[in-house]
């Protein structure tokens, strides 16, 4: 994982609604479903779709998009339990903690924050298992500290 980054912020609302509905219909292109629109997508399921249980649908949400844009999800490659229910985990606790009103600008927020970063799962597991197929697979626990 990169630790070092800029995140790509979003001009607008707008944005941030049209990737999660893109996910939702397999209407993006592959090269937008970047690590901001992954989280910007998780954060706009969490507060404006209550019609979809986030933490039942994540997994068949990200891998059937995954397989529309030619992805694989095998021991290697595609959707990653851990990581996903890692950051799902984190959206929320950023929700719960934020005064940001607006998507585009709790997104921003969030993105800039702990939370956003590309390493923050290591904050809670270790990278040998983290990156392991059971983890990517299906949900495994943390083995440095629990998630929030």
């Amino acid at each position: 994982m990169t630790t070092d980054y800029e995140p790509r912020l979003f001009a607008g609302d707008s944005e941030i609604r049209a990737l999660g509905e893109g996910l939702l219909a397999c209407a993006l292109p592959r090269e937008a479903w970047t690590h901001e629109a992954h989280l910007g997508a998780c954060l706009w399921l969490l507060t404006e779709r209550p019609d979809i249980d986030v933490d039942a649908e994540i997994a068949g949400i990200i891998r059937r998009f995954n397989e529309s844009v030619g992805g694989v999800n095998d021991d290697t490659q595609g959707y990653h339990d851990s990581i996903t229910r890692a950051y799902v985990a984190g959206v929320r606790l950023f929700l719960a903690e934020t005064g940001e009103t607006g998507l585009a600008g709790r997104v921003n927020a969030m993105l800039l924050s702990d939370v956003g970063r590309r390493d923050w799962p290591l904050r809670f597991y270790s990278r040998d298992l983290l990156f392991s197929v059971p983890a990517r697979r299906g949900f495994v626990e943390p083995d440095l500290a629990p998630l929030p």
